[in-house]
């Protein structure tokens, strides 16, 4: 999946067998998957917590504008997307 491809009204979230879970032995939070595991960083958390399958992705972008005045909306934007395609393209997130 080309991140170009992600439309702005997609509802990503975690499909069945995966978890995002805190872990002190990782040192934070992880996306715990069948024979994978993928190390969230604060960003990647923020954004995860978010993929329920309810908010889409411009809903996702809106809501942390919000929580981080400081940052542009299309710098979180680009975030975004990019970790959402990246993830999607490893199976560790639906987008619907």
């Amino acid at each position: 999946m080309q991140t170009g491809t992600i439309t702005p009204s997609a509802r990503p979230r975690l499909p069945r067998g995966v978890r995002l879970v805190h872990n002190e032995a990782q040192g934070g939070w992880i996306l715990l998957a069948p024979e994978r595991v993928f190390k969230a960083d604060a960003i990647a958390h923020e954004i995860l917590k978010r993929c329920t399958g309810e908010a889409s992705v411009d809903q996702i972008v809106d809501e942390l504008a919000k929580a981080f005045a400081g940052a542009p909306r299309e710098r979180i934007h680009e975030d975004v997307v990019k970790l959402i395609g990246g993830l999607a393209d490893k199976k560790l997130l639906e987008l619907s």
